[in-house]
């Protein structure tokens, strides 16, 4: 009994790390270009992809404008209705684009301050508050198109969305 005892102690400290060594779970990003951002981040901000920026429009049944124009046929999108939203995915699109641009160019200066030793509270500052306003415009530049969406749409053809997306079921009712 003492021998598989000791064999289990050692076995767990032999599996465990060094003392007192506590790996982190940021050590695999110490490899990335900028720090905060992944690659998917990165090229989903220069895409002008929404990233879940509008999950409080999307799943509270404002619906999105790829995702209508996706689902056009089943919507049963008139022609300026799909000319329409069209026009709001482009607008939209655009913005967050250039928004993306500009964020991740200040991620990466606020990375360069820290990885060049220059950090002091005031840059910080200043950076870390841009790099927020920047979020929330981008955020809300999804979220507003969600609302022009909307707004262009039957309550037949939100419920339809809400449907096809998943979120309500056939025969449920048009809430909203």
């Amino acid at each position: 009994m003492t021998r598989i005892s000791i064999g289990l102690v050692a076995l767990v400290l032999a599996a465990s790390p060094a003392h007192g060594q506590h790996v982190s779970p940021y050590a695999d990003l110490t490899g990335r270009d900028i720090k905060a951002l992944s690659p998917e981040q990165i090229a989903q901000l220069r895409a002008g992809e929404g990233m879940g920026l509008a999950l409080a429009a999307e799943l509270n049944r404002y619906p999105g404008p790829l995702h209508a124009l996706e689902l056009a046929d089943s919507l049963r999108l008139s022609a300026d209705q799909t000319a329409a939203i069209q026009g709001v995915e482009r607008a939209m699109r655009a913005v967050a684009i250039e928004l993306g641009g500009v964020l991740i160019a200040r991620e990466r200066a606020l990375d360069r301050l820290f990885a060049d030793g220059g950090a002091d509270s005031a840059t910080v500052r200043g950076l870390a508050l841009e790099i927020g306003r920047l979020q929330g415009e981008l955020r809300s530049a999804h979220l507003e198109a969600h609302v022009a969406v909307t707004r262009l749409l039957t309550p037949d053809q939100r419920h339809r969305y809400q449907v096809a997306r998943g979120y309500a079921a056939h025969g449920a009712g048009h809430a909203h």
